[in-house]
């Protein structure tokens, strides 16, 4: 996925909170993930943003008895035009083309994240 930039998160959230609409509101609208578009709302407003470095983001880990053993794949830059394919634990298989939209593929893994 492409980079954005500080100053390009820093427009976003100020158009939200102009906007007067919820993160969820916001983010369905233009396209981007709510949680990403909050985290830089506290980044920017907070004493951290001060900091050069962006930490690594934490991820939840499912419970012993949610989680099912991932595969991994290699790739290698030979295969970069193919299209992606991913298959996630519940059987759902996604191909994304090598020329995918990566505004929409955020949003249908926001989707498919929130149904489970």
């Amino acid at each position: 996925m492409e980079r954005v930039s500080r100053e390009a998160w820093a427009k976003r959230v100020e158009r939200w909170r102009d906007s007067g609409l919820t993160a969820k509101e916001y983010a369905a609208e233009a396209g981007i993930n709510a949680h990403s578009l909050s985290w830089w709302k506290w980044r920017l407003s907070s004493g951290a943003a001060a900091q050069e470095r962006v930490p690594r983001r934490r991820r939840s880990t499912p419970s012993a008895a949610t989680a099912s053993p991932l595969t991994f794949v290699e790739m290698t830059a030979a295969v970069a035009q193919e299209p992606l394919e991913v298959v996630l634990p519940s059987s759902i298989r996604i191909v994304v083309p090598s020329t995918f939209d990566a505004a929409a593929l955020g949003r249908l893994l926001d989707v498919l994240e929130h149904r489970g």
